[in-house]
């Protein structure tokens, strides 16, 4: 929101009079005196007139966290555990998720008040790899290999799905690289291969954050986020 917006709301006067008091320098952004009508201003500014606070900033908070299974992957739900209910800080309340995780799913979350950050992570433009763990009922065939980069088209959104890379690590176990995230899409793509099923999932990594020896449940502040 402009910086003239924003104060002619905030005081609900109108935008001629903040205008005025504006170019009188009469606000600050972050304690730093203002006079340019069209500064972006957004929650994380600290916004002060002369004698008082108007906006105090917000903390931006980058957080990862390792949800266990049965953990639900929202802020609210009446049933179930939340990854939110996870999480131990004042400002809890102000985070949205970077990308979801089915309640059978384990593994890395990321959490952020940001929304430039959690959108760089999750639009597919962006291509960010996500690297997970899988273990399957039955053998996995050397031929789900080309089938994974080639692709699975799935009619029901009329959709063929981006190459993703399979690396087969046991007869029953497999890690997956892939830049999407489609409903339910890794266990759908081991489905085709004759009806394998998953016995378990888990994302290990999105882009250059990984869990970093977090155990279930716990939680971390992101690094150089």
């Amino acid at each position: 929101m402009r910086f003239d917006h924003f104060i002619a709301k905030r005081l609900q006067i109108s935008e001629r009079n903040a205008r005025t008091r504006i170019a009188d320098g009469e606000f600050s952004v972050n304690d730093v005196t203002s006079r340019d009508l069209k500064t972006p201003i957004s929650r994380f500014d600290k916004i002060s007139s002369q004698d008082s606070l108007i906006q105090p900033a917000l903390e931006r908070l980058y957080i990862k966290l390792h949800k266990p299974v049965g953990v639900v992957s929202a802020t609210t739900d009446k049933e179930h555990q939340t990854v939110l209910d996870l999480i131990d800080h004042p400002d809890k309340d102000t985070l949205h998720l970077a990308g979801r995780l089915d309640r059978s799913t384990s593994g890395l979350v990321l959490l952020s008040n940001d929304s430039s950050w959690t959108e760089a992570l999750t639009q597919p433009d962006q291509k960010v790899d996500k690297v997970y763990l899988v273990e399957t009922d039955r053998p996995i065939p050397e031929a789900a290999v080309k089938q994974f980069a080639e692709g699975f088209y799935f009619a029901s959104e009329g959709v063929t799905t981006r190459p993703a890379d399979l690396e087969i690590l046991a007869p029953k176990q497999a890690r997956i690289t892939l830049q999407e995230g489609r409903w339910h899409q890794i266990k759908r793509m081991f489905h085709r291969l004759d009806g394998i099923r998953l016995k378990s999932l888990h994302r290990e990594s999105v882009g250059s954050h990984h869990l970093d020896g977090l155990e279930p449940g716990e939680w971390a502040f992101v690094a150089n986020a």
